[in-house]
């Protein structure tokens, strides 16, 4: 067996939320934040609504449900190319599930829904099975102790 890679993710999450009392009180502040990454443009994140937190901004809970869905999509797509199955659209609708239990709570699952397009009929059987390969490879879904289900529906291009 081979040694394995090491690979590091270095992630800057500045909190701007403080409207000059600091955490003086639960309503004092606000949950926002800036998530950023060298070379990248930054995100605007904040908690969950229900969190008093800013629901025009990324919250953890999205991202991590995104990361899921960006994972699992980009494995995909890996598995298709190497096995001469030609895409030319995905779209996931992807919906993470969580419960909250006091203060606490967690991911009680997360459903992937891609609706993808490949290049011809004949290729449909083998798309909708690389799925299983996708989700077996995929880094984040292996990563998180919950179920991660995917219900793909795979179509072929219309004719011309």
């Amino acid at each position: 067996m081979g040694l394995g890679r090491t690979h590091t993710y270095e992630v800057a999450v500045h909190w701007t939320g403080n409207r000059g009392t600091g955490t003086s009180g639960y309503r004092d502040y606000t949950r926002d934040h800036d998530v950023e990454t060298e070379g990248r443009p930054g995100i605007a994140g904040s908690s969950d609504p229900a969190f008093r937190g800013d629901k025009t901004r990324w919250n953890p809970e999205l991202f991590l449900v995104a990361a899921l869905s960006e994972c699992h999509m980009l494995s995909y797509l890996h598995h298709c190319a190497v096995a001469g199955v030609v895409v030319t659209g995905y779209t996931d609708s992807a919906l993470g599930t969580m419960d909250q239990e006091g203060n606490g709570g967690h991911f009680t699952g997360v459903v992937l829904r891609p609706r993808v397009t490949v290049a011809s009929p004949d290729m449909v059987d083998a798309a909708v099975r690389l799925h299983e390969n996708a989700h077996r490879d995929c880094f984040i879904a292996s990563s998180v102790n919950f179920p991660v289900r995917h219900e793909p529906e795979v179509h072929p291009e219309a004719a011309a």
